[in-house]
């Protein structure tokens, strides 16, 4: 091996096909070799790609840790508010769970980036608005608007991270759109690692406490495992700037797993949904599922199409997105005519209109997603085109959620 590697110094071919035919021998001949050829340019590579040495798993300089650890604890005390004052856990956590996460995240990027005072301010002034706004709506029950309110103000705060993490580039820079959208990805598996730690800490711990005749559940159920889980998404953010290799061939094997699967399922559901005769015009609780099952698969196309961005995807996988794009329109138009039939035949609601909006606007958002996907089978385009039809609408659904948060409640009295 090792005169084969001295002959063929110049044969960049050749000395591949000797590593491939016996990577183990090759690297321990070269590095033999290596100390009397060190100027031999080939071999500088050869040697980078045979001893490269990874950067370590690294928790960060003193200063962030703390940083870290103060969001975590403020988050952890946001969560115990309940505890603290004796109020009812699930209206608080319904009205202000947003609020335990997303302004740790702002927080977080705004100090790492180092933003000025005075651009502090629009995202400073949104949170205090939206936590003042939300909490001083009528407790009224029940209340469609008010409950509307709650669910879209996460993408009010969610929208006020998107700017943090963006800075300057918040409405110029796709590629840094599309990168906030792979973040989502990492963040989702690295809070589930995280989650899966805990849980095995949990049981060990209860269990040791168990045996020595000490029932803790209630107390660590009630401030260790709610802080935790309100400590986790800034733990896992933190750990994913700071080590993104940790993840990052995670999300993309998730991503080419999961949307032939959702390709086969959604085609399958819509074959037996006929044959069933269930449907979403009749059937209110049908119609819910069916939207719910519309935004995760819609969720899962962005996702996957940002990831395809990332690794040039071969082409069957373009088309693989081309098809569930389509069958999620066909979805769509299903769920558009339900509510529309809905709101003909029983009159306007506040949850039909905001299901009708928000309907119509992934509508929109799929055929662009899915125009520029054909483009980009056709050879008439490259996936730039579909990076810019999913990150310059992002913006639409936060105007959307806004519109929802903070006028439907006025426009139809707090019903």
């Amino acid at each position: 091996m090792k005169s084969e590697i001295i002959q063929n110094l110049k044969n960049p071919e050749q000395l591949e096909k000797l590593y491939r035919a016996n990577s183990a021998l090759f690297k321990k001949e070269f590095n033999a070799l290596w100390s009397e050829y060190p100027e031999e340019t080939s071999l500088q590579v050869w040697n980078q790609r045979l001893n490269y040495a990874p950067e370590p798993i690294t928790l960060g300089a003193k200063n962030e840790l703390l940083f870290i650890l103060i969001l975590g604890i403020c988050a952890a005390l946001i969560s115990q508010i309940p505890s603290f004052f004796g109020l009812d856990q699930d209206t608080f956590f319904q009205r202000n769970i947003s609020f335990v996460i997303f302004p740790f995240l702002s927080a977080y990027f705004i100090w790492k980036q180092q933003v000025p005072v005075h651009k502090i301010l629009l995202p400073l002034g949104i949170c205090l608005f939206s936590v003042i706004y939300i909490n001083l709506l009528p407790h009224t029950s029940p209340s469609d608007s008010i409950l509307l309110a709650c669910i879209h103000v996460p993408l009010i705060l969610w929208s006020v991270w998107a700017y943090s993490y963006l800075g300057e580039r918040l409405l110029s820079n796709t590629h840094k759109r599309i990168e906030f959208l792979r973040l989502h990805g990492d963040l989702l598996v690295m809070c589930a690692i995280i989650l899966l730690s805990g849980g095995l800490f949990t049981a060990i711990s209860l269990g040791l406490f168990e045996i020595i005749g000490l029932d803790i559940k209630e107390f660590y159920g009630k401030y260790v495992i709610v802080s935790g889980l309100s400590a986790t998404p800034i733990l896992g953010n933190y750990l994913i700037q700071k080590n993104p290799a940790l993840v990052k061939n995670v999300s993309p094997i998730i991503a080419k797993i999961f949307t032939p699967v959702v390709f086969v399922f959604l085609f399958v559901y819509l074959i037996a949904m006929g044959f069933t005769g269930k449907d979403p015009y009749t059937n209110r609780e049908f119609l819910l599922i069916f939207n719910g099952l519309l935004v995760g698969v819609m969720a899962l196309i962005l996702f996957s199409v940002a990831e395809a961005e990332k690794n040039e995807s071969p082409k069957y996988q373009t088309w693989l997105l081309l098809g569930l794009s389509a069958l999620t329109i066909v979805v769509n138009g299903v769920a558009l005519s339900a509510i529309c039939f809905r709101i003909i035949e029983w009159g306007i609601t506040p949850n039909r209109i905001a299901v009708l909006g928000s309907n119509l606007l992934i509508f929109i958002h799929l055929v662009l997603v899915a125009k520029s996907l054909l483009k980009t089978t056709q050879g008439k385009s490259d996936f730039n085109l579909v990076a810019k039809s999913i990150a310059q609408y992002l913006p639409i659904y936060s105007i959307w959620a806004a519109i929802v948060c903070f006028i439907f409640p006025l426009i139809f009295q707090f019903r």
